[in-house]
């Protein structure tokens, strides 16, 4: 049996690591992040162990909940603190861990020179733990808090180098940008009480057979609306290219594995709001499309690697966000990308994380080059990745993401042509810019400059790197072999019944194989052939202009967003000046003036005061008289 406090350990040990280091302050300096990273594996074997016991017992029995306190009572409206353990939370608690866990290592080495790393620590830890708390919760109020807590600990890490004012300026617009998302969140669980007096998972479902098409359908796009935020999906992806400015580690934690992962979260959880509201669903298709090729399209033109991967990520959990929204079989198929992009890109992260290391922090691949002769490992582990990423059999992407093409081929009609055709595209684009990421830095002549001496990273960031290369070899075969991952979750989704197969699983992957390699030649012969500029050119088409601003998205947002709210508060603020400012001011002159006058019959002279008493009192006796007559 568990034991009462047993789910409360994932979240308590990372949370007492963080609150340890920065009570201790300097004088956890020396063993700060050895605590920090102990205390995230104690956790990843917990969870492990969690795992054991849910495999031992019957799908109707695997999910456990905990009460930990009552919460809120207020009328109606009661709300307990419980954590949830089911098959799909257990799933994020491990990938959370295990992969937070190599990236606590890999940032033991990474961070050792930084007069700062132990509060980086602390900063790692509260994220695991505000990360887990989202993904535990039982509620949409309780995965709130998890919510808030990973957004706070995203900008403490985004900004964790607040020292260079743009570093400060990224971490505060992706806290901005996410705020517009969470209001989705918040307007989603009012609309939920409104219409169904609970906002628990399990309350939530059971009445959302009788709660009307128009809520449900409001709820489904609230929900959406946060996960954009979250997830760095259109239109709320803005942020994710900045956010490269914290260390290379927090990249690879929150923006491969972990926190642009919870939008897909949000959406599976709440898949009886999805199925019950077609609109929302097929608004959830759209973003995810238009996020997997926007994504895709910026990526072709980054010469920064880390953002470079960055758009790769915004365009993979774009295709994870269309599996989430063609229904019961493509939730499965979203997880399983989900657990195997957390294995890949994070690994590529961690790469891009040893070649800077190697390379005096530079990040302008154009500056690199010849690599893979002086960082073998580094060399292999990332291509790995790479191999993974493009869906090459049998590396991981190759069963998580040909999965997805194929749900979305046999979605049905035109959409599923539509759709199929945007997701194979999305593979060719894929490879041509992951395949020019692997020539920039690892092949050809070298380019950089003269003071840079690339090398081998240490053990700590090899041994993390390599084990998720491992990952990016294996984890698609084994969640897919026999079905193994679909039939885990397969309780927590509705099954509608098999839909129509338009295209058969191999011709699928040879129309994905067939695009992915016309992707690789294209880029083959534009960087291998030719002579690579150390300086980005600028004689280059505007397509290529456009991609390396981020197509337009700050430019747009400024236009649409930011310039008409700088007139309108410019406009507020001179309307409070003028009319609330200035009845203020208007009372208090009439009190002056009023004032002043009667100021001027305070003489300090006894006969002036003698006879204003007489005449008062004859204007007394004259206004008694009048009365009387």
């Amino acid at each position: 049996m568990m034991t009462s406090t047993s789910l409360v350990y994932l979240i308590a040990l990372p949370l007492a690591g963080s609150a340890i280091l920065l009570l201790a302050g300097r004088r956890s300096d020396k063993w700060g992040h050895l605590l920090a990273t102990a205390l995230s594996a104690s956790s990843f074997f917990v969870g492990l162990y969690q795992l054991s016991l849910m495999v031992g017992r019957t799908n109707s029995d695997r999910p456990v909940t905990q009460k930990l306190f009552e919460w809120i009572s207020v009328g109606t409206f009661k709300i307990d603190a419980s954590l949830m353990l089911d098959q799909l939370s257990i799933c994020f608690v491990l990938l959370i861990t295990g992969v937070g866990t190599l990236i606590h290592i890999y940032s033991i080495s990474y961070m050792s020179h930084d007069p700062d790393r132990r509060r980086f620590f602390a900063f790692l830890n509260l994220f695991i733990a505000a990360m887990l708390l989202l993904v535990l919760g039982d509620s949409y109020l309780n995965l709130y808090v998890g919510w808030e807590g990973v957004g706070l600990a995203s900008y403490l890490l985004i900004g964790f180098w607040n020292q260079k004012p743009a570093y400060a300026t990224a971490s505060k617009k992706a806290f901005v940008m996410n705020r517009i998302g969470d209001m989705g969140l918040s307007f989603a669980i009012m609309i939920a009480f409104a219409t169904m007096g609970t906002v628990s998972f399990s309350g939530v479902k059971e009445a959302a057979g009788h709660t009307s098409t128009a809520a449900l359908t409001g709820i489904g796009i609230m929900l959406l609306v946060a996960a954009t935020g979250k997830s760095a999906q259109f239109p709320l992806q803005a942020w994710l290219g900045d956010a490269m400015a914290g260390p290379t580690p927090v990249s690879a934690l929150i923006h491969a594995a972990t926190m642009v992962t919870a939008g897909v979260y949000l959406i599976t959880r709440s898949n009886f709001i999805f199925d019950a509201a077609p609109t929302a669903q097929l608004l959830v298709v759209i973003v995810g499309a238009i996020t997997l090729m926007f994504g895709a399209l910026i990526g072709t033109a980054k010469d920064d690697i880390k953002k470079a991967l960055a758009a790769s990520t915004m365009s993979q959990i774009g295709y994870m966000i269309l599996g989430a929204g063609l229904g019961p079989v493509g939730y499965a198929f979203a997880i399983m990308h989900l657990l195997t992009h957390g294995f890949f890109k994070a690994g590529m992260f961690l790469g891009a994380g040893s070649v800077m290391h190697g390379m005096n922090d530079e990040v302008n691949m154009r500056k690199y080059g010849a690599l893979r002769k002086f960082m073998p490992i580094t060399f292999a582990t990332f291509g790995l990745g790479y191999l993974a990423i493009l869906g090459v059999p049998p590396f991981a992407g190759f069963y998580s993401k040909d999965m997805i093409i194929e749900t979305a081929f046999n979605s049905g009609g035109a959409k599923g042509i539509i759709l199929g055709c945007v997701t194979l595209l999305g593979a060719g684009i894929t490879a041509f810019y992951m395949t020019r990421v692997m020539i920039l830095t690892f092949t050809g002549k070298s380019r950089w400059d003269e003071e840079a001496h690339p090398h081998e990273s240490p053990w700590l960031m090899w041994l993390p790197m390599a084990i998720l290369a491992i990952g990016s070899v294996t984890s698609g075969y084994l969640l897919s072999h026999g079905d193994t991952l679909v039939n885990w979750l397969s309780p927590l989704f509705v099954n509608h019944g098999e839909r129509a197969e338009l295209l058969s699983p191999v011709v699928v992957s040879g129309l994905a194989l067939a695009m992915v390699a016309i992707g690789v030649a294209i880029a083959f012969v534009k960087y291998s052939r030719n002579e690579v500029a150390a300086v980005a050119p600028t004689d280059v088409s505007i397509f290529t202009t456009i991609a390396r601003q981020d197509l337009l998205q700050d430019r747009f947002n400024e236009a649409v967003f930011m310039q008409p709210g700088q007139a309108l508060t410019a406009v507020l603020v001179k309307t409070d000046e003028a009319v609330i400012d200035g009845a203020v001011r208007g009372v208090g002159r009439i009190a002056l003036g009023s004032g002043s006058a009667l100021r001027g019959i305070q003489t300090g002279f006894v006969r002036s005061y003698a006879a204003l008493i007489l005449i008062g009192a004859v204007a007394l006796i004259a206004a008694i008289w009048v009365v009387t007559q």
